[in-house]
């Protein structure tokens, strides 16, 4: 599963021979794409968010946000979906969602789950959950920066900013 450049979805069982699939939501509104519990979330601009089982057929789902998203994640049995103006949504199944708070949170960026916790940028700083519903601000010297996305993997998380900066943690507060 791929979003194209313009938000479009394509699948693959291979990685070679990708297919173009439709949905009613212009492509150009999809922005980010995971999978868990045997399903397929898509989330992208004015609070859409799509669910398939296959890959081929899409759903809408109610979000109850016209706020854009830019980033979704699967963990621990729980999707987390993260967005313009501190969204944050929370969903088991990922057709019913629930709206979630993060006090002071921005815009966010991305979402990953990695080491057992969810991690979302938003501006300057670095967001953790252990449950996608309680969240915990770790501002940092990213402050000026505007992150633009975030992984884990090996043991370390690594995000990185617009003006080209790399930080990378082994534990998600010290950068």
């Amino acid at each position: 599963m791929a979003l194209g450049r313009s938000g479009t979805i394509l699948t693959s069982s291979d990685g070679t021979t990708w297919t173009d699939r439709t949905t009613a939501v212009p492509p150009y509104h999809l922005k980010a794409v995971t999978y868990g519990n045997g399903t397929f979330v898509i989330v992208g601009e004015s609070g859409t968010i799509l669910t398939s089982s296959d890959g081929t057929t899409w759903d809408n789902r109610t979000s109850g946000t016209s706020n854009g998203f830019s980033g979704v994640a699967y963990g621990n049995g729980t999707f987390v979906a993260v967005g313009n103006s501190g969204t944050i949504l929370t969903s088991t199944d990922g057709t019913t969602w629930y709206p979630r708070t993060c006090g002071t949170c921005g815009t966010f960026s991305k979402v990953i789950y990695g080491n057992s916790i969810f991690m979302a940028v938003a501006n300057g700083t670095v967001f953790t959950s252990p449950d996608g519903t309680t969240w915990t601000d770790h501002t940092s010297s990213f402050f000026s920066l505007f992150l633009q996305g975030i992984t884990y993997a090996n043991g370390t998380y690594v995000t990185v900013g617009l003006s080209g900066n790399i930080f990378t943690s082994s534990d998600g507060t010290t950068w």
